[in-house]
C-alpha cells in the first residue's frame, strides 16, 4: 500500500502533510467548472475522501502525472491499490459518498450502464468551458 502522505505546494513553499485518508479525488484546479463540481462533491463525501487540485498535490506519492489528471479526474483508491479516471473516477467519488449521492455513483459505476456514464463524461469535460462557470482557461487542448 502507497504512504497516505502528501506534500502540497503552498505560497510559503512545500509542506509535508500526513493525512488520514484512504481515497484521493484529483482535479483539474484551474477549471472553475471542475473547481465547482469539486466543492460540491467535498461537502458531500465522507471523512476518508480527500479532494484536492493536482497542481498543489505530489502526484507522484499517487503514482499520477500532470498529464493524466489535466486530462480527467483521477480518483486513487489506496485502500484497494487501484486508479480511477473520467467517469469511473465520478462514480467512485460518488458511491463513496453520503446518501443519496452514493445512489448515484452505483448507478455510474453499473457495467450496462458504464459506456453511457462514459460518453456524457467526455461531453462535459470536452465542453466544460461552456458549462456553468467555466471560462476559455478550462477548455482542453493538446497542449494542456
Amino acid at each position: 500500500m502507497r504512504s497516505t502522505a502528501l506534500q502540497f505546494t503552498h505560497r510559503l513553499g512545500r509542506v509535508r502533510v500526513v493525512a488520514d485518508k484512504s481515497l484521493f479525488v484529483i482535479f483539474d484546479g484551474d477549471c472553475a467548472f471542475c473547481s465547482s463540481c469539486a466543492r460540491f462533491l467535498a461537502r458531500r463525501v465522507k471523512a476518508h475522501i480527500a479532494v484536492q487540485p493536482w497542481q498543489q498535490t505530489d502526484l507522484a506519492s499517487l503514482g499520477l502525472n500532470a498529464a493524466q489528471c489535466s486530462e480527467a479526474l483521477q480518483c486513487v483508491d489506496l485502500g484497494r491499490n487501484e486508479t480511477l479516471s473520467g467517469h469511473r473516477a465520478v462514480a467512485r467519488a460518488l458511491d463513496e459518498s453520503r446518501f443519496p449521492w452514493s445512489i448515484f455513483g452505483r448507478l455510474i459505476g453499473f457495467a450496462p450502464l458504464s459506456p453511457l456514464g462514459a460518453l456524457i463524461y467526455r461531453l462535459v469535460a470536452n465542453n466544460r468551458h461552456r458549462l456553468p462557470g467555466g471560462t476559455p482557461a478550462c477548455k482542453v487542448t493538446t497542449d494542456r
